[in-house]
Parts: structure tokens; C-alpha cells; sequence
């Protein structure tokens, strides 16, 4: 492996990880093979398809433990889709005669990479396994190891995904500011929307950490300062189906005893609705690279409220988005320990030439792997049996399904 030269990119939307991941990568390298040459392709396969990098100096390598204290990622991020010709020639990263992959197994090959770091999602992590497959007919072997960065806790069959559990801890955070806007005004419907697509994990998470959070802190109920009115009123997922009237009389009952509710959503809950209403209204749904729905953009939270705001008699409502927020944050002291466990991992497995994504398999006894590219998949739904979901429902007096 004396000739081994590693490159590292950080791909699709951020998570407080990234940083923190690319520092652990660099720091176990210089450990285990301070000889072998680092780059990091700038702003993911934007800059892999454009010869856009960065050499890692002596002095980064000295000093990567600074990454540690920073959330975004210091090689920039992208949502670009090698599997996007004509999104790739519209950014002007390819011409029209080009092909994406081909392009950036070019740029490799110019490189002479052979070992390849992704830190990303599900996508970011099968295209770079397509990658090495069309490199390896060109006789280029490459070795691809991704790290799982996803906050929605969603990738098939890791147990947990990095930097989820610092968004959810932030995201409680966040709600414990908002939270206050209910002493503005009588009858307020205060909704705190939180990212996931597909998963309602980190809603779900996000709120039993606010709850824990709550069980810390002191009160004046004396002067209406009493647990209840900072509680959760109500937890919707995109796992989830609601009874929408049953809910409004529940709600208008909470509304009437405490003069406000707060509701956590996950901007994934009735997500398919949401779209059907307005594409029937002609309205246009705009896509990412991938072809996802542009979540930010279809305002769950707001529809949310105008279903339940009438019926449980709301003056005013507040709708507040914690994703950008929480997804900047650096890694915590829990998601940094996981972190350097997988970094670890990954520089072994790729010095060794085992390509895959490192994780916890939760289908081989949560031991912690290199997971075969073919095994991955996004989407991985939220359990709603969880034991401190369905605990925390029983608290808040809200019906599972």
C-alpha cells in the first residue's frame, strides 16, 4: 500500500458529522500510514467531476483534531447525482458529449487515487460503489469506503447513522427557545417541524430529547411557569396515519385546560398528500438532483396547521423549522465516539481493500462492519413499537398507529 494515494469528499445535504468525520479520517491515517498522500475533492462530486481538490499538508495532519470543534464540512458539499447527465451539463460540470461517470473515473485515474472516502447517504454511498465498478473495467482498481452520515437515521441495515443523534440534541435545543413564543399570545398553535423524508426517527428522537431535557429543569407554577405548558401535545411521523378530527377534539380539549399546544411533525408526514394537493392546484413541485421532493419547500408544518389550527381553535399559530439549525451543528460527545469508531474502521478495511459502508449491521448482531454496497438502501422506516417512543405517546396522551 506504499503507493496508495486517498481521497476523501462529503456529498448531499449536511449533517454534524461531516467535519468531524474528515478529521477522524485524516488523524487515523496519519496514525496507521503517514506516508500515504491525502486529498479531499471540494464540494463532492461537483469537485470530483471538475478535478476540484485539495492536498492535506503536513501541518492539517498535524493539527485535524480542530475539525472536531466545527459542524459544515471543510471540503464543501453538494447534491450532485453522477446518475444526472443532463443535471451535471445544466451545472456545467460536464458537456453535453460527456458522461458523468466516465468523467469522473477520468479524474481518478488522473489523480491516481485508489482509495476513495465518501462520507453521505445512501446515494452519495452506491454511487461511489457504481464508480469503483466502472473503473475496475478500465483495469483501475479502486477501493470505496463510505461513512453513513444521514441526521434522518434511515440507511438499510445500519443501526445508526452519523450525525443523527447530534441533530436530534440540537434540535431540542432549538425548541427550547421556541417554545417561549406561546407566552406572546392567547390560543397558540406552536409547531416545531423537523427534518426526515421517509423517517420519522429524528422527529420522534428529537422530542423524547426535549422531553428529557424538560425533566431537568426547575419551575414556578405559581407564576405560570409549569411543566405542562412546555410539554409535546402531539408527535407526527411520516410512519404514522392520523384520525385528524379525533386529534382536533383531543388537542382542543389540551388547548382549552393550557392556552396553547405545541406539536413536533416530521416535514416527511403526509408528505404524498401534500403533494397531490398541490399538484392538483397547479402548483409546481420542484425536485433535487436525485428526485426527491424538495421537502423544505412543501411546508408540512403549515399544513398541519391549517388542518388542526380550526379545529382546536387556534388565535395564533407559529410554525418553526429546526433542520438547517440542527444540521450545522458540530458532532456532540455521543456522535464523536461514534465517529472515531467507524473512522477507524474504515481506514482498516481500506488499507486492507474491503470496499463497503461502515456500520453497526443491525442484521449481524449490531456488529460494527463493513457493509456490502449492495446491501444499502435509503428509506429504512421508523419502528413505532420503540419502547421510549410508545412510552413517550402514553405520556402526552396521544393514540399510536
Amino acid at each position: 500500500m506504499a503507493q496508495a494515494k486517498v481521497a476523501i469528499l462529503t456529498a448531499g445535504g449536511l449533517a454534524p458529522c461531516l467535519s468531524a468525520a474528515v478529521g477522524a479520517l485524516i488523524e487515523r491515517y496519519t496514525e496507521t500510514a503517514p506516508h500515504i498522500e491525502l486529498i479531499g475533492y471540494l464540494n463532492g462530486y461537483s469537485g470530483l467531476l471538475t478535478g476540484r481538490s485539495i492536498a492535506i499538508s503536513p501541518h492539517v495532519r498535524r493539527q485535524a483534531n480542530i475539525l472536531y470543534q466545527h459542524g459544515g464540512s471543510p471540503l464543501g458539499n453538494s447534491r450532485v447525482s453522477l446518475k444526472n447527465k443532463q443535471d451535471c451539463i445544466k451545472r456545467g460540470l460536464i458537456s453535453e458529449h460527456d458522461e458523468p461517470f466516465t468523467v469522473a473515473s477520468r479524474q481518478l485515474r488522473r489523480d491516481n487515487v485508489s482509495i476513495l472516502h465518501t462520507i453521505g447517504g445512501d446515494d452519495t454511498n452506491t454511487t461511489a460503489a457504481e464508480l469503483a465498478a466502472h473503473l475496475a473495467q478500465e483495469q483501475h482498481n479502486l477501493t470505496v469506503v463510505g461513512l453513513p452520515k444521514t441526521i434522518d437515521n434511515d440507511i438499510h441495515p445500519i443501526r445508526q447513522s452519523l450525525g443523527a443523534a447530534t441533530a436530534a440534541d440540537q434540535g431540542a435545543q432549538f425548541f427550547g427557545n421556541i417554545v417561549n413564543e406561546r407566552s406572546t399570545a392567547r390560543r397558540m398553535l406552536n409547531i416545531h417541524e423537523v427534518m426526515g423524508r421517509n423517517s420519522g426517527w429524528l422527529a420522534a428522537k428529537t422530542a423524547h430529547s426535549w422531553r428529557l431535557r424538560l425533566g431537568k429543569l426547575s419551575y414556578l407554577e405559581e407564576l405560570n411557569v409549569a411543566p405542562p405548558l412546555f410539554d409535546i401535545d402531539g408527535v407526527y411521523l411520516p410512519e404514522m396515519r392520523i384520525d385528524i378530527p379525533a386529534e382536533g377534539l383531543r388537542l382542543k380539549a389540551r388547548m382549552d385546560r393550557k392556552d396553547s399546544v405545541n406539536l413536533f411533525i416530521s416535514e416527511g408526514a403526509y408528505a404524498e398528500e401534500i403533494v397531490d394537493e398541490k399538484l392538483k392546484a397547479g402548483e409546481n413541485v420542484r425536485r433535487d438532483a436525485f428526485g426527491h421532493v424538495r421537502l423544505d419547500e412543501i411546508d408540512t408544518g403549515l399544513w398541519f396547521a391549517k388542518k388542526l389550527g380550526p379545529l382546536i381553535g387556534a388565535a395564533k399559530v407559529l410554525v418553526q423549522k429546526s433542520g438547517y439549525f440542527a444540521r450545522s451543528a458540530p458532532a456532540n460527545a455521543e456522535d464523536l465516539a461514534l465517529i472515531k469508531e467507524m473512522a477507524g474502521h474504515a481506514v482498516q478495511s481500506a488499507l486492507a481493500g474491503r470496499s463497503g459502508v461502515i456500520g453497526h449491521d443491525e442484521l449481524r448482531d449490531d456488529t460494527l462492519s463493513t457493509i456490502e454496497f449492495s446491501r444499502i438502501k435509503g428509506g429504512k422506516r421508523f419502528d413505532l413499537s420503540t419502547d421510549w417512543f410508545k412510552q413517550m405517546l402514553r405520556e402526552i396522551g396521544q393514540a399510536g398507529t
